[in-house]
């Protein structure tokens, strides 16, 4: 698991020397959970966490929410190998009630193939080797917020 409280995040093109080997995983519009399907013949969804907890100062900055989320933190596997860990605050509201009760099913696959879902703006930020982008979706009247962390044994 990555630590996600203090980092610090900015626009992609605000941020210098990304390795060419990461920019096409951060910044890419499309899901990665397809992305991912397409790369591994082996892909899964190991969940690490799903529960109400308070999220950090900075995810509700962005979200400008206050009240029940529920925390959901994933592995996304690549032929048995983790390759991206991945941090999601779902506010608890009726626009998500659905949201709650995947399981392992990838969030991505649901979030992209919603045409009423929208996907705000792109920020970057990376801790070591780690590269992690995250970006706010709405689903009616609520926003909510997926960070994905991009390890090292995806892109090296």
């Amino acid at each position: 698991m990555i630590d996600t409280q203090d980092l610090t995040w900015q626009s992609l093109d605000q941020v210098r020397n990304v390795p060419d080997a990461v920019v096409h995983w951060l910044d890419d519009d499309q899901s990665l959970t397809a992305k991912l399907k397409r790369k591994f013949d082996n892909f899964s969804v190991n969940v690490l966490l799903q529960t109400q907890l308070e999220p950090h100062q900075n995810e509700v900055a962005v979200l400008g929410f206050t009240g029940d989320a529920i925390i959901r933190e994933v592995e996304l596997l690549g032929n048995n190998q983790v390759m991206v860990f991945a941090r999601s605050v779902i506010p608890v509201t009726n626009d998500t009630k659905s949201l709650l009760s995947i399981g392992s099913k990838p969030l991505g696959e649901i979030l992209f193939n919603d045409a009423s879902i929208t996907r705000g703006p792109l920020q970057v930020t990376h801790t070591g080797s780690t590269w992690g982008r995250r970006s706010t979706f709405t689903i009616g009247t609520t926003k909510l917020l997926v960070s994905e962390f991009f390890l090292e044994s995806l892109y090296a």
